[in-house]
Formats: C-alpha cells, structure tokens, sequence
C-alpha cells in the first residue's frame, strides 16, 4: 500500500544555493579550505555542464562540507581513498535519505526507498557480503564471456532496426533497447516470451524508480510514481521467481533463485531487490555509457578516425568514455568511524559524496584529462567506484559498450551524430542524453 499522499509535500524548505560560492577562490594547498564554498548538484548550469565547476573544486576546495549537509570529495587521490576504506559503508539508510525531506517524512514508507534501502550496494558487511557474493557468484565472467556471441547478435539485430530509421533518437530507440535485451537474455526472458509493449513498459517503470538514487529530495509526484512502479516491478519479477523455481533454466534468474541452496539462500525479498538492481543498473548506466561514447566520437572525429584505423585501440576507448563522460557522476559513502581526508575531520555519520566524474578528470592524476584521447592510458577511472562496493556488473558493461563500438564501425562506419541538436537529461547522479539525433550509414 502506498502511504504517500498525493499532493502533500515533505520537502524540506528549498534553500536558494548558488552553483559555487565563496568570498574568495584562491588556490589552496592540501588540507586548506574555503568557508563559504558550496556545491548544489541540482544547479542547471552545473547538470548541463559539470567540468568547469568540478576544475574548480579540485582546484580551490577539494573536500568541503556542502549547505546541503553532506561532504564533497573531488579529487582523485580522496575519491578512491573514500571508496576503499573500509571505514567507510552505507550507515543509516533512513538517516542519510532524511536529509532531503522535513522530520515528518516516514523515509522507509515509501516501497521505492524501501526497496533501495534493501539493496546489496546499500548495505554494509556481513549483509552485503553474504548477498553480494551470492549474486556475484551467480553473473559469475564465465556467464558474461559465453553470453558475448548472443551480445553480438543482439547489437547487430539492433542496429539493423535502427538504421531502418531517418534522424531518430538513439537514446530511446537503441541505447535503452539494446541492453535492456542483453539483461533479459541473461535474466532468461526470451524475445518470444515477452511482447514489446511488455519490453517498454519495464524501461519506463526503471526509469521512473531511479531518481530515488539522486542526490534530492523527490518532488511528490515523483515519488508517487516512484512508488507505484515499484510495486509493479516487484510483482512481475515475484512472478518471474516462481516459474523458475517451477521450471529451472540455464540462466541468471535461476541461478540467483538456486543461489546458496539451503540455510544461506537467498531469501525472496532479498531476490527480488537484486535482480530489479541488476535489472536497472544494467541497463541504465549501460545505456548512458553507450550514448555518451557515442556523442563523444562525433564531437571529436579525430579520435573516431584514430579508432576507425585501429581497432586494437577499442577496449582503451571504452575505458576513456567511461573516464571522460562517466554515466554515474557520483557516490555516497558514510563514515563508520572518525576518519580524516586531506585535512579535514570526518565525523562517524558524516555522508561523503564521492564525485568521480570529477576524479576522472583529475590532472593530478590524469595527463590532459580535459581532452577525450581514446589513446591507452595507464591510470584507470573510478566510474565503477571501488573496494567491497566496486560494481559488479563492470564486466558486463565493458563487454557491451565494445562489441557495440565493434559492430557499429564494422557495419555503419560512417555514422552520423548530429551534436547541435543533443539534450541532455536533467538529473545530476546519473549523466547522458535524452535525445540524440543519429544516421547509421552502412558501407
């Protein structure tokens, strides 16, 4: 039952907060910080162009306390050293969410923070552990490279379908569609057992889940429809569950539902909070990863003919789109005990955001990292975080995102990406395109 009430609000009072401000900006050495510095990641000038205010964080306030109660990290060397330690976890769910609403919101009410509060990569040890394992022992890099000829097949099928198209959208007309196959492929779900309408229906439920993972507080239209989509997505997965469990398959849903046979089994609730994660973040960074690659190539041809001549240079440039147009901008951690970072006391409880898009673009640890070089580079991104959270999908998504540039230079090198016309969506922790005007050209 959903117990939030249409139209009523529990937001807290908005407070005006400028993209960045201070007194002044001078550099700062490490440790240094400006008082009146603060980051709103919901500012549109930052949402539509994040860099220059991430330089000037790195530059001039690296680890601050923002307005909005939490930490901000932005350099590379702090960012990983938040995502490895361990002395850093998830803490109080309800807490860090209560952030953004007044007191009188019931934080753990609402079925989609509920069901974010459940999810492994929310949790700390020995819960996390004991899930985590059981999934990952389940999407196991054998699974994912025996599933790399039936990803060929369904990037080529797609693209086929799209290039039937005239200007149309890659974002919703390939982007979405193509890994949001490849997870229900390895879910078990095949094309003939679910109709398109179905397929659409899903995508649209996962995205309007998702903002539950912002940085914000929802608006209360949001949240209802966060909240109902939810319920339908824990329903149809449910049912999902059962027929496997009647009818075993070789495939990742029965895998999970067989996992830990016996006392350390997952249990259906924990089920069904894996599989909606891995359902979602399967396809909605994945997706975003492959629509910024692409955005990337047309606006650097240079770097699209550097890749064209040499296709040995196709797993560097996943890794340099994953760096430099990072479809997860950011991360929480909490503190579990008093730490320091660069100087600054971090209190037990303490959130930490955890910028990695600004990280990525590091020049303390990067070369030219303001340039997008698909040229092989040493140091790796911290897009797919770090430590006992590190993603665990990353192989998944690397495979992607390579038989995609594989198959599209083979079949349609001579694509078109009309980068004048690119919207972005407005949302701060997940970063890609909501249109993106594209022709395959074939050979």
């Amino acid at each position: 039952m959903i117990r939030f009430e249409w139209g009523q609000s529990y937001l807290r009072a908005p407070t005006a907060l400028p993209l960045l401000s201070s007194s002044s900006v001078p550099q700062l050495e490490r440790g240094q910080c400006v008082t009146h510095f603060s980051f709103n990641p919901m500012d549109p000038e930052l949402l539509q162009d994040p860099y220059p205010t991430f330089r000037r964080m790195r530059d001039t306030d690296p680890i601050h306390r923002s307005d909005l109660g939490f930490w901000v990290t932005t350099r590379y060397e702090d960012c990983r050293s938040v995502l490895i330690d361990k002395s850093f976890g998830q803490g109080d769910f309800a807490k860090n969410i209560q952030l953004f609403y007044d007191d009188s919101f019931d934080v753990l009410a609402q079925p989609a923070y509920a069901w974010l509060s459940r999810v492994f990569v929310m949790q700390d040890p020995p819960q996390h552990t004991r899930v985590r394992d059981l999934v990952a022992g389940a999407l196991t890099h054998k699974r994912v490279r025996e599933m790399a000829p039936r990803i060929r097949q369904l990037a080529r099928q797609q693209l086929h379908q799209f290039a039937k198209s005239d200007d149309a959208n890659f974002i919703t007309d390939f982007a979405y569609l193509f890994p949001t196959l490849v997870m229900c492929d390895m879910l078990g779900m095949k094309e003939e057992e679910f109709s398109w309408e179905l397929l659409a229906q899903l995508n649209q439920a996962v995205a309007d889940t998702f903002p539950v993972f912002e940085t914000r507080a929802l608006e209360p239209d949001e949240l209802v429809l966060a909240n109902s989509q939810m319920e339908f997505l824990t329903e149809f997965f449910d049912d999902l569950f059962q027929r496997r469990k009647e009818n075993p398959r070789d495939d990742l849903t029965t895998a999970m539902v067989s996992a830990g046979d016996g006392g350390d089994a997952l249990t259906k609730e924990e089920l069904s909070t894996s599989v909606i994660g891995l359902f979602g973040a399967g396809f909605e960074t994945t997706a975003h990863m492959i629509g910024n690659g692409l955005f990337c190539l047309g606006d650097n041809p240079n770097q699209r003919r550097k890749l064209q001549g040499n296709m040995d240079l196709i797993d560097a440039a996943v890794e340099e789109i994953l760096r430099f147009e990072s479809s997860l901008q950011a991360t929480y951690r909490t503190a579990l005990e008093p730490r320091e970072i660069a100087g600054q006391k971090i209190e037990t409880g303490d959130r930490v955001l955890t910028i990695v898009a600004a990280a990525n673009r590091d020049e303390r640890h990067f070369d030219n990292p303001e340039v997008f070089d698909i040229s092989p580079r040493e140091q790796k991104p911290l897009t797919f975080g770090g430590g006992i959270h590190y993603c665990v999908g990353a192989a998944l998504a690397r495979l992607e995102g390579k038989i995609f540039l594989e198959e599209l230079f083979l079949e349609y090198p001579d694509f078109e990406v009309d980068i004048e016309s690119a919207s972005l969506r407005g949302a701060f922790l997940f970063r890609g395109y909501q249109d993106l005007r594209v022709r395959l050209r074939g050979k």
